[in-house]
């Protein structure tokens, strides 16, 4: 065996999307302890940043230890009881995660569903709370990856808080790629990625929770089923001060990348990567239709980091994407679900949301195809 040397790729799949190299730059930076005083320092720089980015003045405000299936977990697992009825909006794959972390817990789940492609119906999720009045909590996905579409995390979040419930929401693809205003729009959990438009590698998970949700975490009838994500503990480490009690062995330098990306983030100015990315989509759109290639959401509602598109008729779908990573090293990713061999999915995100890329791409299809 020999040390493993990855081939460059450009990753335009649903993620993890291209790492810059000043990320990588940084991780590669010396290992200190997790408790040091200047790691400290540091951590506490990535709280603030990380309220920047979600629009947010949550103290509660930080990078889970592990992926973001780990902060999807984190939210459910320290927000919901059992017996607590949960309205769940399912609209593709990563709704129905969101149903089985309440079922396992012990919660009742109240599933509304919409047809994968279209956004979460408003209209559904308030019939859903005038018909369960004991609702504790709605939970949906704001940046659905499996199929690309866009919901309308503010108006819902406004029906929930009008009808008393405590809102969970999944921004896995959408931080900092689209337009997300945690306090704005009244957002009581939140879960991310570091590996998606934030570019960094996969492998973090930055969550924010409302002082609605820490009331509920800290007044809990029984503890959290969970030792490492109960963030009554891990609130002990993330909290404020320089002394912290030591919970886990935080990842070091996946936290001085998760740093880098969010400096850079600054430097770019948020606004501005939300615009970058669909100013981007456009030029992607625009280049598809040329081919002849149409869209699985419509454009109102479309991710414009997430290109769902039909694959044309007539096409084998492993044979193309293969030709692409082994021709051309450009991954784009697969159908998944309902979905599989009926899609493509193209990210945008993060430092792959470049004009050069697009170009790339699109000429490569073109051939291929």
């Amino acid at each position: 065996m020999k040390s493993f040397i990855p081939p460059s790729r450009v990753l335009m799949g649903p993620g993890p999307a291209d790492v810059h190299p000043r990320i990588l730059e940084a991780m590669s930076r010396p290992t200190i302890g997790h408790l040091d005083s200047v790691f400290i320092d540091m951590m506490d720089e990535i709280k603030e940043m990380l309220k920047y980015a979600f629009k947010t003045d949550n103290e509660l405000t930080m990078p889970i230890s592990a992926p973001g299936s780990a902060g999807m977990e984190a939210c459910f697992t320290n927000l919901v009881e059992s017996g607590d009825k949960v309205i769940v909006c399912i609209n593709g794959v990563f709704g129905s995660r969101m149903k089985e972390n309440v079922t396992r817990i012990g919660g009742h789940a109240v599933v509304i569903e919409d047809e994968w492609g279209k956004p979460v119906s408003s209209d559904k999720l308030e019939q859903a709370l005038i018909e369960n009045p004991d609702t504790k909590i709605v939970a949906f996905v704001h940046a659905e990856t499996s199929t690309g579409a866009l919901s309308d995390a503010k108006l819902l979040c406004q029906i929930a808080n009008r009808y008393g419930c405590l809102t969970i929401v999944d921004a896995v693809t959408s931080l900092v790629g689209s337009e997300l205003r945690v306090d704005e729009w009244g957002i009581d959990a939140i879960y991310s990625g570091s590996q998606k438009c934030l570019s960094a590698m996969p492998g973090l998970s930055p969550v924010s929770f409302s002082e609605r949700a820490i009331h509920k975490i800290t007044h809990r009838k029984k503890a959290v089923t969970s030792w490492f994500l109960d963030l009554n503990l891990v609130m002990g480490y993330w909290g404020k001060g320089a002394k912290r009690a030591y919970h886990h062995t935080a990842p070091v330098n996946t936290l001085y990348g998760l740093h880098e990306s969010l400096i850079m983030l600054t430097e770019e100015g948020l606004e501005n990567s939300w615009q970058r990315h669909q100013d981007n989509h456009i030029l992607l759109r625009d280049g598809l239709q040329n081919l002849g290639i149409n869209f699985l959401v419509d454009e109102s509602s479309r991710l414009p980091q997430l290109n769902s598109i039909f694959i044309p008729k007539n096409t084998d779908d492993e044979k193309v994407r293969s030709s692409l990573i082994n021709k051309y090293n450009i991954e784009i990713g697969a159908g998944l679900g309902i979905l599989s061999g009926k899609i493509w999915r193209i990210g945008l995100m993060g430092h792959t949301s470049r004009k050069e890329n697009i170009e790339l791409c699109l000429a490569a299809l073109k051939e291929t195809l």
